[in-house]
């Protein structure tokens, strides 16, 4: 089983994504939610400053049928409602596969992680590589052998190379960049930045059970 997690900047007329935009300091958590006739059915939470006024702005939104309070405190907001509108799981209900809860939603921008078989992570990343929403591969591990993929340095190394965009064309940052942020040399940063690489494409082309040297 692989556990890949994806991201996406949500379109304009995405109301949860009108809404985080205009609480951008605020976490939007789906913990639970089903597709139902026009639209979903979930019960989310909001983290952050004011959370009950990001909870107001979502009763209000019009794409939302009812919305109801469930606990609210100075930091943490719960509540259940109702949207309308079927694209948020569309992308992925042609294989019967949800989303893992907690989906988290931040300024405009949606993570969620899937737990597939291999062949359903390959149908899963063509159709969303065929929809017009661009998605993000944030990363894919395998459930059983992750702690044996990557050590903690090259995890660490790889993500804050992915999040500064050392990986985009063109660049966004450098290799100084990477390797004053992890705290190392830029020696060490290439090195540990090209050893976890080639063991996330040997894992990935040759097999989870294929022996990764250190």
């Amino acid at each position: 089983m692989l556990n890949a997690r994806f991201r996406r900047q949500l379109p304009d007329d995405a109301w949860i994504g009108e809404v985080s935009e205009a609480f951008p300091q605020c976490r939007f958590e789906l913990l639970t939610g089903v597709p139902i006739a026009g639209g979903g059915l979930g019960v989310g939470a909001v983290v952050g400053p004011d959370p009950v006024a990001a909870g107001g702005a979502v009763e209000a939104h019009p794409d939302i049928r009812e919305y109801e309070q469930l606990y609210a405190d100075a930091q943490r907001l719960v509540g259940r409602f109702e949207w309308v509108g079927e694209k948020f799981f569309n992308d992925l209900r042609a294989e019967s596969i949800v989303p893992e809860f907690p989906v988290v939603i931040e300024n405009g921008v949606i993570e969620f992680d899937v737990t597939v078989t291999r062949e359903q992570f390959e149908r899963i990343d063509a159709a969303l590589d065929a929809s017009e929403d661009e998605y993000e591969l944030v990363s894919v591990v395998s459930a059983h052998e992750s702690e044996s993929i990557l050590t903690s340095r090259q995890q660490e190394c790889l993500a804050v190379a992915l999040r500064k965009g050392y990986f985009s064309v063109p660049r966004e940052c450098t290799l100084a960049d990477v390797a004053a942020t992890i705290g190392v040399d830029k020696s060490t940063a290439s090195k540990t930045i090209r050893r976890g690489s080639e063991r996330i494409l040997e894992w990935f082309l040759v097999g989870e059970n294929a022996r990764l040297s250190p």
